[in-house]
């Protein structure tokens, strides 16, 4: 059994992470491990909690997003790392933050307590905005999905439908077909000269059906969805809908530091090098805090590569600063 250490000490860490999801759990046992005094802060808004199982993370397939949290809270605290349940409201850069020295960021969390850091990881995630369709957001993560690597295997061979919210919808009732031959794209709020003649031959090839119109709801027998509604009535008999949600990259923080953002197709994401660094000195982002698509296997190798980094950037500024006593 591993000891678990009982030091006591003050408000001052070698890391402070904000977000305790995969992570920033991954992080935390990384700096843990390697003898950082580490806090994590955890708002518990884990953007997969919808999903009764987490898929495609080896040795982990199917396990329920909540256990998977669970367990890396036990893991991280073998090593000594501290985890409060709360929102970081405010961080200041410190007079040495910008050439990397001392302590360099105060972190105040909601309910006024104040720490400092060394170094930052912002691990707080994104938003899934949901289309307004009434009992939509009520099945997200059941048989209203996202994702097909997610829930695809999971729902194979069935009635596919998927929801049409801009041009790029395109791309996934392609995708999707991968796992059933019987989808229809319903249009929804995409016009039909919208569609390029590549998406319609595309559409065609991979036997898509494209259903004009407005849906208007679901259709649910049993706590189970057996159908999509449109707008003039008629009904669609579907057992799984796909719905790409706007992105809502939860950034403010990364802003109020004074990050570079770069916009992309699914919204502003911090500018990083391949460790996760932002080109805040100091500040390293990872998971859902640097893209749309980080499933979480990303987000587990992400955080890992971000503490990796820090303990050796962490030991060179001991190291030098020693050598100038």
């Amino acid at each position: 059994m591993t000891e678990k250490h009982t030091e006591t000490y003050d408000e001052t860490y070698d890391v402070v992470i904000v977000g305790g999801g995969a992570a920033g759990l991954s992080a935390a046992l990384v700096l843990g491990r390697a003898r950082q005094r580490t806090l994590v802060v955890d708002a518990g808004e884990p953007r997969n909690a919808p999903a009764a199982h987490m898929q495609g993370f080896l040795t982990r397939d199917g396990m329920q997003p909540a256990e998977f949290l669970a367990i890396g809270r036990e893991e991280i605290a073998r090593y000594g790392v501290e985890l409060v349940r709360g929102r970081v409201v405010e961080v200041e850069r410190g007079e040495d933050a910008a050439v990397g020295r001392g302590e360099d960021f105060t972190v105040v969390l909601a309910g006024g307590r104040t720490v400092r850091a060394r170094r930052l990881v912002v691990a707080t995630g994104l938003k899934d905005e949901l289309p307004a369709i009434p009992g939509l957001a009520e099945r997200f993560g059941r048989d209203v999905l996202h994702c097909p690597f997610c829930h695809g295997w999971e729902v194979r061979d069935q009635p596919f439908g998927v929801l049409g919210t801009s041009a790029k919808s395109v791309h996934q009732a392609l995708m999707v077909s991968q796992w059933s031959k019987d989808v229809r794209f319903f249009l929804h709020t995409v016009a039909e000269e919208e569609l390029s003649d590549e998406d319609l031959r595309r559409l065609a090839a991979a036997g898509v059906d494209v259903v004009p119109g407005e849906v208007a709801g679901l259709v649910v027998e049993d706590d189970r969805l057996t159908g999509v509604r449109l707008a003039d009535g008629s009904t669609h008999a579907r057992s799984a809908l796909f719905v790409a949600p706007h992105a809502v990259p939860q950034t403010g923080l990364l802003e109020e530091l004074g990050a570079e953002l770069q916009e992309t197709p699914f919204g502003a994401y911090p500018v990083i090098d391949p460790t996760g660094l932002t080109t805040v000195p100091g500040v390293w982002a990872a998971g859902n805090a640097i893209g749309f698509a980080e499933q979480v296997v990303h987000a587990a190798s992400g955080g890992y590569r971000a503490a990796s980094a820090i303990v050796g950037d962490l030991l060179m500024e001991d190291l030098d600063a020693a050598a100038q006593r």
